[in-house]
Protein backbone atom coordinates (compact mmCIF):
# COMPACT_ATOMS: atom_id res chain seq x y z
CA UNK A 1 0.00 0.00 0.00
CA UNK A 2 1.38 3.39 -0.99
CA UNK A 3 2.04 6.10 1.61
CA UNK A 4 -0.86 8.20 0.34
CA UNK A 5 -3.21 5.22 0.56
CA UNK A 6 -2.12 4.59 4.15
CA UNK A 7 -2.74 8.23 5.07
CA UNK A 8 -6.20 8.12 3.47
CA UNK A 9 -7.07 4.87 5.27
CA UNK A 10 -5.90 6.34 8.58
CA UNK A 11 -7.93 9.52 8.02
CA UNK A 12 -11.02 7.47 7.14
CA UNK A 13 -10.68 5.44 10.34
CA UNK A 14 -10.31 8.57 12.48
CA UNK A 15 -13.27 10.25 10.76
CA UNK A 16 -15.50 7.21 11.32
CA UNK A 17 -14.45 7.09 14.98
CA UNK A 18 -15.51 10.73 15.33
CA UNK A 19 -18.77 10.20 13.42
CA UNK A 20 -17.69 12.36 10.46
CA UNK A 21 -18.32 11.75 6.78
CA UNK A 22 -15.32 10.87 4.59
CA UNK A 23 -14.90 11.79 0.90
CA UNK A 24 -12.39 9.98 -1.31
CA UNK A 25 -13.02 12.60 -4.01
CA UNK A 26 -14.82 15.94 -4.06
CA UNK A 27 -17.33 15.89 -6.94
CA UNK A 28 -18.01 19.03 -8.97
CA UNK A 29 -21.59 19.04 -7.67
CA UNK A 30 -20.25 19.85 -4.18
CA UNK A 31 -18.28 22.91 -5.31
CA UNK A 32 -20.10 26.18 -4.65
CA UNK A 33 -18.31 29.36 -5.82
CA UNK A 34 -20.68 31.45 -3.67
CA UNK A 35 -19.37 29.77 -0.50
CA UNK A 36 -15.78 30.74 -1.25
CA UNK A 37 -16.58 34.29 -2.41
CA UNK A 38 -15.14 35.82 0.78
CA UNK A 39 -12.38 33.27 1.34
CA UNK A 40 -8.93 34.16 -0.10
CA UNK A 41 -7.44 31.30 -2.07
CA UNK A 42 -4.15 31.68 -0.14
CA UNK A 43 -6.01 31.03 3.14
CA UNK A 44 -7.77 27.97 1.72
CA UNK A 45 -4.49 26.53 0.44
CA UNK A 46 -2.42 27.22 3.55
CA UNK A 47 -5.06 25.78 5.88
CA UNK A 48 -6.08 22.93 3.59
CA UNK A 49 -9.78 23.71 4.02
CA UNK A 50 -12.49 24.06 1.38
CA UNK A 51 -16.12 25.07 2.00
CA UNK A 52 -18.47 22.79 0.02
CA UNK A 53 -22.17 21.91 -0.15
CA UNK A 54 -22.80 18.23 0.48
CA UNK A 55 -26.41 17.12 -0.01
CA UNK A 56 -27.44 20.77 0.33
CA UNK A 57 -25.61 21.24 3.66
CA UNK A 58 -22.74 23.72 4.05
CA UNK A 59 -19.59 21.83 5.10
CA UNK A 60 -15.86 22.31 5.35
CA UNK A 61 -13.66 19.61 3.84
CA UNK A 62 -10.37 19.17 5.66
CA UNK A 63 -7.73 16.53 6.30
CA UNK A 64 -6.88 18.08 9.67
CA UNK A 65 -10.15 17.29 11.42
CA UNK A 66 -8.76 18.09 14.89
CA UNK A 67 -8.07 21.77 14.13
CA UNK A 68 -11.20 23.49 15.38
CA UNK A 69 -10.20 27.17 15.43
CA UNK A 70 -9.65 27.63 11.64
CA UNK A 71 -12.98 25.89 11.02
CA UNK A 72 -14.72 28.31 13.38
CA UNK A 73 -12.97 31.28 11.73
CA UNK A 74 -14.13 30.03 8.33
CA UNK A 75 -17.73 29.65 9.51
CA UNK A 76 -17.65 33.20 10.90
CA UNK A 77 -16.25 34.56 7.61
CA UNK A 78 -18.87 32.77 5.51
CA UNK A 79 -21.73 33.47 7.89
CA UNK A 80 -22.97 29.86 8.03
CA UNK A 81 -22.49 26.92 10.36
CA UNK A 82 -20.20 24.39 8.69
CA UNK A 83 -20.26 20.64 9.28
CA UNK A 84 -16.86 18.97 9.19
CA UNK A 85 -16.15 16.49 6.39
CA UNK A 86 -12.89 14.57 6.13
CA UNK A 87 -10.99 14.25 2.83
CA UNK A 88 -7.33 13.59 1.91
CA UNK A 89 -5.18 16.72 1.73
CA UNK A 90 -4.31 16.28 -1.98
CA UNK A 91 -7.98 15.85 -2.83
CA UNK A 92 -8.79 19.11 -1.03
CA UNK A 93 -6.02 21.02 -2.82
CA UNK A 94 -7.30 19.81 -6.20
CA UNK A 95 -10.82 20.79 -5.16
CA UNK A 96 -9.61 24.28 -4.22
CA UNK A 97 -8.05 24.81 -7.66
CA UNK A 98 -11.18 23.59 -9.45
CA UNK A 99 -13.54 25.66 -7.31
CA UNK A 100 -11.61 28.93 -7.57
CA UNK A 101 -11.07 28.40 -11.30
CA UNK A 102 -14.83 27.97 -11.84
CA UNK A 103 -15.60 31.18 -9.96
CA UNK A 104 -17.25 33.87 -12.11
CA UNK A 105 -14.39 36.35 -11.79
CA UNK A 106 -14.82 38.10 -15.13
CA UNK A 107 -13.29 41.55 -15.61
CA UNK A 108 -16.74 43.07 -16.29
CA UNK A 109 -17.79 43.65 -12.69
CA UNK A 110 -14.35 44.85 -11.73
CA UNK A 111 -14.31 47.36 -14.61
CA UNK A 112 -17.67 48.77 -13.56
CA UNK A 113 -16.15 49.63 -10.20
CA UNK A 114 -13.23 51.37 -11.89
CA UNK A 115 -15.25 53.57 -14.25
CA UNK A 116 -14.36 57.20 -13.62
CA UNK A 117 -11.75 56.37 -10.98
CA UNK A 118 -8.13 57.30 -11.56
CA UNK A 119 -5.77 54.45 -10.69
CA UNK A 120 -2.21 55.11 -9.71
CA UNK A 121 0.46 52.88 -11.24
CA UNK A 122 3.46 51.72 -9.28
CA UNK A 123 5.82 49.13 -10.80
CA UNK A 124 6.94 48.15 -7.31
CA UNK A 125 3.42 47.00 -6.51
CA UNK A 126 3.29 44.58 -9.42
CA UNK A 127 4.18 41.26 -7.83
CA UNK A 128 2.96 37.69 -7.97
CA UNK A 129 1.73 35.73 -10.93
CA UNK A 130 -0.90 33.27 -9.63
CA UNK A 131 -4.07 34.37 -11.38
CA UNK A 132 -6.28 32.77 -8.72
CA UNK A 133 -4.62 34.79 -5.94
CA UNK A 134 -5.48 38.33 -6.96
CA UNK A 135 -7.47 39.73 -4.03
CA UNK A 136 -4.68 41.80 -2.50
CA UNK A 137 -3.10 43.07 -5.72
CA UNK A 138 -3.03 46.67 -6.95
CA UNK A 139 -6.07 47.50 -9.11
CA UNK A 140 -4.24 47.44 -12.46
CA UNK A 141 -2.49 44.18 -11.58
CA UNK A 142 -5.78 42.69 -10.49
CA UNK A 143 -7.46 43.76 -13.73
CA UNK A 144 -4.70 42.19 -15.86
CA UNK A 145 -4.96 38.98 -13.81
CA UNK A 146 -8.73 38.87 -14.31
CA UNK A 147 -8.37 39.42 -18.06
CA UNK A 148 -5.77 36.64 -18.26
CA UNK A 149 -7.85 34.28 -16.13
CA UNK A 150 -10.97 34.90 -18.22
CA UNK A 151 -8.94 34.22 -21.38
CA UNK A 152 -7.67 30.92 -19.93
CA UNK A 153 -11.22 29.90 -19.00
CA UNK A 154 -12.40 30.62 -22.53
CA UNK A 155 -9.39 28.75 -23.97
CA UNK A 156 -8.27 31.83 -25.86
CA UNK A 157 -4.98 31.63 -27.75
CA UNK A 158 -4.31 35.40 -27.84
CA UNK A 159 -5.35 38.63 -26.11
CA UNK A 160 -5.25 41.91 -28.05
CA UNK A 161 -5.03 45.33 -26.37
CA UNK A 162 -5.80 47.87 -29.10
CA UNK A 163 -5.64 51.65 -28.41
CA UNK A 164 -7.91 54.07 -30.25
CA UNK A 165 -8.48 57.79 -29.84
CA UNK A 166 -11.29 57.50 -27.29
CA UNK A 167 -11.12 53.91 -26.04
CA UNK A 168 -8.96 50.87 -25.40
CA UNK A 169 -10.35 47.72 -27.03
CA UNK A 170 -9.67 44.24 -25.63
CA UNK A 171 -10.27 41.17 -27.78
CA UNK A 172 -9.74 37.43 -27.24
CA UNK A 173 -8.94 35.03 -30.07
CA UNK A 174 -11.03 31.93 -29.47
CA UNK A 175 -11.17 29.06 -31.98
CA UNK A 176 -9.37 31.23 -34.52
CA UNK A 177 -11.72 34.25 -34.37
CA UNK A 178 -11.44 37.50 -32.42
CA UNK A 179 -14.23 38.44 -29.98
CA UNK A 180 -14.46 41.84 -28.29
CA UNK A 181 -14.63 41.94 -24.51
CA UNK A 182 -15.48 44.62 -21.97
CA UNK A 183 -13.09 47.49 -22.56
CA UNK A 184 -11.06 49.09 -19.73
CA UNK A 185 -11.42 52.86 -19.41
CA UNK A 186 -9.06 54.85 -21.63
CA UNK A 187 -7.30 56.46 -18.68
CA UNK A 188 -5.94 53.04 -17.63
CA UNK A 189 -4.17 52.48 -20.93
CA UNK A 190 -0.67 53.60 -19.91
CA UNK A 191 -0.82 51.70 -16.63
CA UNK A 192 -2.04 48.49 -18.32
CA UNK A 193 0.68 48.63 -20.99
CA UNK A 194 3.34 49.31 -18.37
CA UNK A 195 2.12 46.38 -16.28
CA UNK A 196 2.26 44.06 -19.29
CA UNK A 197 5.78 45.26 -20.08
CA UNK A 198 6.88 44.62 -16.51
CA UNK A 199 5.44 41.09 -16.73
CA UNK A 200 7.37 40.52 -19.97
CA UNK A 201 10.63 42.01 -18.58
CA UNK A 202 10.58 44.76 -21.17
CA UNK A 203 11.64 48.42 -21.07
CA UNK A 204 8.64 50.41 -19.83
CA UNK A 205 10.28 53.69 -20.88
CA UNK A 206 10.69 52.66 -24.53
CA UNK A 207 7.53 53.54 -26.44
CA UNK A 208 8.93 54.25 -29.89
CA UNK A 209 10.15 50.79 -30.87
CA UNK A 210 8.50 47.34 -30.98
CA UNK A 211 9.44 45.02 -28.14
CA UNK A 212 9.05 41.30 -27.38
CA UNK A 213 9.02 39.61 -24.00
CA UNK A 214 8.06 36.45 -22.14
CA UNK A 215 6.18 35.95 -18.88
CA UNK A 216 4.94 32.96 -16.95
CA UNK A 217 1.76 32.89 -14.89
CA UNK A 218 0.05 30.16 -12.91
CA UNK A 219 -3.55 29.10 -12.58
CA UNK A 220 -3.22 26.96 -9.50
CA UNK A 221 -0.84 24.20 -10.57
CA UNK A 222 -1.17 24.98 -14.31
CA UNK A 223 1.63 26.92 -15.95
CA UNK A 224 0.79 29.35 -18.74
CA UNK A 225 3.62 30.91 -20.76
CA UNK A 226 2.76 34.34 -22.16
CA UNK A 227 4.54 35.85 -25.17
CA UNK A 228 4.22 39.64 -25.05
CA UNK A 229 4.56 41.76 -28.20
CA UNK A 230 4.22 45.54 -28.35
CA UNK A 231 4.25 47.82 -31.39
CA UNK A 232 3.81 51.62 -31.47
CA UNK A 233 0.70 52.75 -33.36
CA UNK A 234 -0.90 56.14 -33.98
CA UNK A 235 -2.87 56.20 -30.72
CA UNK A 236 -0.38 54.54 -28.36
CA UNK A 237 1.05 51.05 -28.08
CA UNK A 238 -0.70 47.91 -29.28
CA UNK A 239 -0.04 44.82 -27.15
CA UNK A 240 -0.72 41.20 -28.11
CA UNK A 241 -0.35 38.33 -25.66
CA UNK A 242 0.02 34.75 -26.94
CA UNK A 243 -1.06 32.24 -24.28
CA UNK A 244 0.77 28.91 -24.31
CA UNK A 245 -0.77 26.38 -21.94
CA UNK A 246 1.89 23.79 -21.13
CA UNK A 247 -0.75 21.13 -20.40
CA UNK A 248 -2.86 21.78 -23.49
CA UNK A 249 -0.17 21.27 -26.12
CA UNK A 250 1.42 17.99 -25.10
CA UNK A 251 -1.20 15.76 -26.67
CA UNK A 252 -0.79 12.17 -27.86
CA UNK A 253 -0.80 11.71 -31.62
CA UNK A 254 -4.02 9.69 -31.64
CA UNK A 255 -5.92 12.54 -29.92
CA UNK A 256 -5.41 15.08 -32.73
CA UNK A 257 -8.40 13.83 -34.74
CA UNK A 258 -6.58 12.08 -37.58
CA UNK A 259 -8.49 9.42 -39.49
CA UNK A 260 -7.27 5.84 -39.03
CA UNK A 261 -5.62 5.84 -42.48
CA UNK A 262 -3.72 9.08 -41.87
CA UNK A 263 -2.69 8.01 -38.37
CA UNK A 264 -1.31 4.73 -39.73
CA UNK A 265 0.55 6.66 -42.43
CA UNK A 266 2.09 9.10 -39.95
CA UNK A 267 3.16 6.29 -37.62
CA UNK A 268 4.76 4.57 -40.59
CA UNK A 269 6.74 7.73 -41.39
CA UNK A 270 7.89 7.99 -37.78
CA UNK A 271 9.39 4.52 -37.98
CA UNK A 272 11.72 5.58 -40.82
CA UNK A 273 15.40 5.52 -39.77
CA UNK A 274 16.19 8.76 -41.64
CA UNK A 275 14.73 11.25 -44.07
CA UNK A 276 12.67 14.43 -43.94
CA UNK A 277 9.05 14.83 -42.80
CA UNK A 278 7.34 18.20 -43.36
CA UNK A 279 4.17 19.57 -41.76
CA UNK A 280 2.66 22.52 -43.61
CA UNK A 281 -0.17 24.98 -43.14
CA UNK A 282 -0.83 28.62 -42.28
CA UNK A 283 0.03 30.23 -38.96
CA UNK A 284 -2.22 28.89 -36.22
CA UNK A 285 -2.98 25.60 -37.97
CA UNK A 286 -1.58 23.47 -35.14
CA UNK A 287 1.68 22.45 -36.86
CA UNK A 288 3.77 22.71 -33.69
CA UNK A 289 1.25 20.67 -31.70
CA UNK A 290 1.38 17.94 -34.34
CA UNK A 291 5.18 17.86 -34.35
CA UNK A 292 5.34 17.74 -30.56
CA UNK A 293 2.84 14.88 -30.57
CA UNK A 294 5.00 13.08 -33.14
CA UNK A 295 8.12 13.52 -30.99
CA UNK A 296 6.14 12.15 -28.05
CA UNK A 297 5.72 8.89 -29.98
CA UNK A 298 9.47 8.42 -30.24
CA UNK A 299 11.68 6.77 -27.64
CA UNK A 300 13.78 9.60 -26.23
CA UNK A 301 15.53 7.23 -23.80
CA UNK A 302 17.26 5.38 -26.67
CA UNK A 303 17.71 8.23 -29.13
CA UNK A 304 19.10 11.75 -28.96
CA UNK A 305 16.32 14.17 -29.95
CA UNK A 306 17.05 17.87 -30.38
CA UNK A 307 15.03 20.83 -31.61
CA UNK A 308 15.70 24.39 -32.72
CA UNK A 309 12.68 26.68 -32.45
CA UNK A 310 11.60 30.30 -32.57
CA UNK A 311 10.26 30.49 -29.96
CA UNK A 312 10.27 27.37 -27.79
CA UNK A 313 6.53 27.13 -27.24
CA UNK A 314 6.46 24.18 -24.81
CA UNK A 315 9.07 22.40 -22.76
CA UNK A 316 9.38 18.75 -23.81
CA UNK A 317 10.71 16.13 -21.37
CA UNK A 318 14.01 14.40 -22.21
CA UNK A 319 14.52 16.50 -25.37
CA UNK A 320 17.14 19.20 -25.95
CA UNK A 321 15.52 22.41 -27.18
CA UNK A 322 17.41 25.43 -28.57
CA UNK A 323 15.92 28.92 -28.85
CA UNK A 324 16.80 30.91 -31.99
CA UNK A 325 18.49 34.23 -31.11
CA UNK A 326 19.16 36.19 -34.33
CA UNK A 327 20.56 39.20 -32.43
CA UNK A 328 23.62 37.17 -31.42
CA UNK A 329 23.86 35.20 -34.65
CA UNK A 330 22.03 32.06 -33.52
CA UNK A 331 19.81 31.53 -36.55
CA UNK A 332 18.02 28.36 -37.59
CA UNK A 333 20.87 27.51 -39.98
CA UNK A 334 23.62 28.24 -37.44
CA UNK A 335 21.84 26.36 -34.66
CA UNK A 336 21.19 23.40 -36.94
CA UNK A 337 24.90 23.18 -37.78
CA UNK A 338 25.74 22.94 -34.09
CA UNK A 339 22.97 20.42 -33.42
CA UNK A 340 24.51 18.10 -36.02
CA UNK A 341 27.72 18.11 -33.95
CA UNK A 342 25.75 16.87 -30.92
CA UNK A 343 25.31 13.33 -32.33
CA UNK A 344 21.54 13.63 -32.80
CA UNK A 345 19.28 10.85 -34.08
CA UNK A 346 16.20 13.04 -34.60
CA UNK A 347 16.12 16.79 -35.29
CA UNK A 348 13.15 19.16 -35.29
CA UNK A 349 13.63 22.46 -37.14
CA UNK A 350 10.81 24.73 -36.01
CA UNK A 351 10.46 26.37 -39.43
CA UNK A 352 12.39 26.24 -42.69
CA UNK A 353 12.50 29.88 -43.77
CA UNK A 354 15.45 30.16 -46.15
CA UNK A 355 17.70 28.27 -48.54
CA UNK A 356 20.55 27.85 -46.05
CA UNK A 357 18.32 26.18 -43.45
CA UNK A 358 16.64 24.03 -46.10
CA UNK A 359 20.01 22.86 -47.50
CA UNK A 360 21.35 21.89 -44.08
CA UNK A 361 18.13 20.11 -43.13
CA UNK A 362 18.09 18.16 -46.40
CA UNK A 363 21.73 17.13 -46.07
CA UNK A 364 21.18 16.12 -42.44
CA UNK A 365 18.32 13.86 -43.50
CA UNK A 366 20.61 12.28 -46.13
CA UNK A 367 23.32 11.49 -43.59
CA UNK A 368 21.29 9.27 -41.31
CA UNK A 369 19.09 11.71 -39.36
CA UNK A 370 15.31 11.87 -39.15
CA UNK A 371 14.42 15.54 -39.65
CA UNK A 372 11.06 17.19 -38.91
CA UNK A 373 10.24 20.72 -40.04
CA UNK A 374 7.37 23.03 -40.96
CA UNK A 375 6.57 25.18 -43.99
CA UNK A 376 3.86 27.68 -44.86
CA UNK A 377 2.16 26.07 -47.86
CA UNK A 378 -1.50 25.58 -48.72
CA UNK A 379 -1.31 21.85 -49.33
CA UNK A 380 1.04 18.87 -49.05
CA UNK A 381 2.22 18.76 -52.72
CA UNK A 382 3.05 22.46 -52.40
CA UNK A 383 5.82 21.44 -49.99
CA UNK A 384 7.86 20.07 -52.90
CA UNK A 385 7.47 23.25 -54.97
CA UNK A 386 8.33 25.50 -52.03
CA UNK A 387 11.55 23.64 -51.17
CA UNK A 388 12.64 23.63 -54.83
CA UNK A 389 11.86 27.36 -55.04
CA UNK A 390 14.07 27.88 -51.98
CA UNK A 391 16.95 26.37 -53.93
CA UNK A 392 17.00 22.74 -52.80
CA UNK A 393 18.25 20.54 -55.64
CA UNK A 394 15.39 18.30 -56.87
CA UNK A 395 17.56 15.16 -56.87
CA UNK A 396 18.46 15.73 -53.20
CA UNK A 397 14.84 16.41 -52.25
CA UNK A 398 13.70 13.25 -54.04
CA UNK A 399 16.20 11.22 -52.03
CA UNK A 400 15.33 12.62 -48.59
CA UNK A 401 11.63 13.52 -48.53
CA UNK A 402 9.60 10.76 -46.87
CA UNK A 403 6.28 12.53 -46.49
CA UNK A 404 4.48 15.85 -46.15
CA UNK A 405 1.30 16.60 -44.26
CA UNK A 406 -0.86 19.70 -44.65
CA UNK A 407 -3.35 20.58 -41.94
CA UNK A 408 -5.95 23.12 -40.85
CA UNK A 409 -8.03 23.68 -37.75
CA UNK A 410 -11.80 23.89 -38.24
CA UNK A 411 -14.32 24.87 -35.60
CA UNK A 412 -16.18 22.05 -33.90
CA UNK A 413 -19.99 22.31 -33.75
CA UNK A 414 -21.51 22.51 -30.30
CA UNK A 415 -23.24 19.13 -29.74
CA UNK A 416 -25.90 20.77 -27.53
CA UNK A 417 -27.38 23.18 -30.06
CA UNK A 418 -26.33 22.15 -33.59
CA UNK A 419 -29.23 21.98 -36.02
CA UNK A 420 -29.67 19.43 -38.80
CA UNK A 421 -30.35 20.78 -42.31
CA UNK A 422 -30.21 19.37 -45.82
CA UNK A 423 -27.24 20.38 -47.97
CA UNK A 424 -28.33 22.59 -50.86
CA UNK A 425 -26.74 22.14 -54.31
CA UNK A 426 -26.13 25.87 -54.76
CA UNK A 427 -24.02 26.03 -51.60
CA UNK A 428 -21.90 22.90 -52.03
CA UNK A 429 -20.71 23.43 -55.62
CA UNK A 430 -17.55 25.15 -54.33
CA UNK A 431 -16.49 21.86 -52.72
CA UNK A 432 -15.76 20.49 -56.19
CA UNK A 433 -17.86 18.21 -58.36
CA UNK A 434 -16.99 14.89 -56.72
CA UNK A 435 -17.41 16.09 -53.13
CA UNK A 436 -20.54 18.09 -53.95
CA UNK A 437 -22.14 14.89 -55.29
CA UNK A 438 -21.41 13.21 -51.95
CA UNK A 439 -23.04 16.01 -49.98
CA UNK A 440 -26.10 17.15 -51.96
CA UNK A 441 -29.31 16.06 -50.28
CA UNK A 442 -27.47 14.62 -47.28
CA UNK A 443 -28.13 15.78 -43.70
CA UNK A 444 -25.53 18.23 -42.43
CA UNK A 445 -25.51 20.44 -39.33
CA UNK A 446 -25.23 24.16 -38.84
CA UNK A 447 -24.37 26.29 -35.77
CA UNK A 448 -27.10 27.78 -33.61
CA UNK A 449 -25.61 29.09 -30.36
CA UNK A 450 -26.39 28.39 -26.71
CA UNK A 451 -25.00 29.12 -23.24
CA UNK A 452 -22.49 26.26 -23.56
CA UNK A 453 -20.75 27.46 -26.73
CA UNK A 454 -19.64 30.50 -28.70
CA UNK A 455 -21.88 31.24 -31.69
CA UNK A 456 -22.63 27.55 -32.15
CA UNK A 457 -19.05 26.31 -31.97
CA UNK A 458 -16.99 24.82 -29.14
CA UNK A 459 -13.31 24.11 -29.72
CA UNK A 460 -11.55 23.08 -32.90
CA UNK A 461 -10.52 19.85 -34.62
CA UNK A 462 -7.75 19.13 -37.09
CA UNK A 463 -8.22 18.14 -40.71
CA UNK A 464 -5.30 16.62 -42.57
CA UNK A 465 -3.84 15.74 -45.96
CA UNK A 466 -0.96 13.23 -46.02
CA UNK A 467 1.41 12.81 -48.96
CA UNK A 468 3.68 9.76 -48.80
CA UNK A 469 6.48 9.72 -51.35
CA UNK A 470 6.41 6.57 -53.47
CA UNK A 471 8.45 5.59 -56.55
CA UNK A 472 6.43 7.52 -59.13
CA UNK A 473 6.33 10.68 -57.03
CA UNK A 474 10.03 10.40 -56.26
CA UNK A 475 10.84 10.19 -59.98
CA UNK A 476 8.70 13.26 -60.68
CA UNK A 477 10.45 15.24 -57.93
CA UNK A 478 13.88 14.15 -59.23
CA UNK A 479 13.07 15.39 -62.76
CA UNK A 480 12.43 18.86 -61.33
CA UNK A 481 10.02 19.74 -64.13
CA UNK A 482 6.78 18.41 -62.62
CA UNK A 483 4.22 21.11 -61.93
CA UNK A 484 1.99 21.32 -58.87
CA UNK A 485 -0.97 19.74 -60.66
CA UNK A 486 1.11 16.73 -61.74
CA UNK A 487 2.52 16.30 -58.23
CA UNK A 488 -1.00 16.47 -56.78
CA UNK A 489 -2.29 13.89 -59.27
CA UNK A 490 0.57 11.50 -58.47
CA UNK A 491 0.04 11.98 -54.72
CA UNK A 492 -3.67 11.21 -55.02
CA UNK A 493 -2.87 8.15 -57.11
CA UNK A 494 -0.66 7.03 -54.24
CA UNK A 495 -3.57 7.38 -51.78
CA UNK A 496 -3.55 11.02 -50.66
CA UNK A 497 -6.99 12.45 -49.84
CA UNK A 498 -7.30 16.26 -50.12
CA UNK A 499 -7.81 18.45 -47.08
CA UNK A 500 -11.32 19.36 -48.16
CA UNK A 501 -12.27 15.66 -48.45
CA UNK A 502 -11.20 15.09 -44.84
CA UNK A 503 -13.22 18.17 -43.84
CA UNK A 504 -16.30 16.87 -45.66
CA UNK A 505 -15.97 13.58 -43.75
CA UNK A 506 -16.08 15.58 -40.50
CA UNK A 507 -19.02 17.61 -41.76
CA UNK A 508 -21.08 14.54 -42.66
CA UNK A 509 -20.28 13.10 -39.23
CA UNK A 510 -21.77 16.23 -37.63
CA UNK A 511 -18.48 17.47 -36.17
CA UNK A 512 -18.19 20.67 -38.20
CA UNK A 513 -20.35 22.80 -40.48
CA UNK A 514 -20.65 23.36 -44.22
CA UNK A 515 -19.31 26.92 -43.76
CA UNK A 516 -16.09 25.54 -42.27
CA UNK A 517 -15.73 23.04 -45.13
CA UNK A 518 -16.22 25.83 -47.68
CA UNK A 519 -13.52 27.89 -45.93
CA UNK A 520 -11.07 25.00 -46.31
CA UNK A 521 -12.06 24.53 -49.96
CA UNK A 522 -11.44 28.23 -50.67
CA UNK A 523 -7.98 28.27 -49.06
Amino acid sequence: MAVGDKDAASLRARAEAMGLRFLEQIPDSCLDPLLIAQVPVEWARSNGMLPIRLDGEACVATADIDRVQPQEDLALLIGEDLATVAAPHEVILRGIERCYFSRDDSPDEFLRGLEGDAVAFSPAALGGNDLLAEAEKAPVTRLINLILLEAVKRQASDIHFEPFESRLRVRYRVDGNLYEQSSPPKHLEDALVSRLKVMGRMDIAERRLPQDGMARVHVGEREIDVRVSTVPVAEGERVVLRLLDQQAALLPLDSLGMSAAILDGVEGLLSAPHGMIVVSGPTGAGKTTTLYAALGQLDASRRNIMTIEDPIEYQLPDIGQIQVKPKIGLTFAQGLRHILRQDPDIVLVGETRDRETADIAVRASLTGHLVFTTLHTNDAPGTVSRLVDMGVEPYLLASCLRGAMAQRLVRRLCPHCRREVTADASRVRDLGEALAARVVGKPVWEPVGCDQCLEGYSGRIGVFELLQVDGALRDAIRRGSAGLDELRALAMAAGMRPLVADTVDRMLAGETSLDEALNVAAA
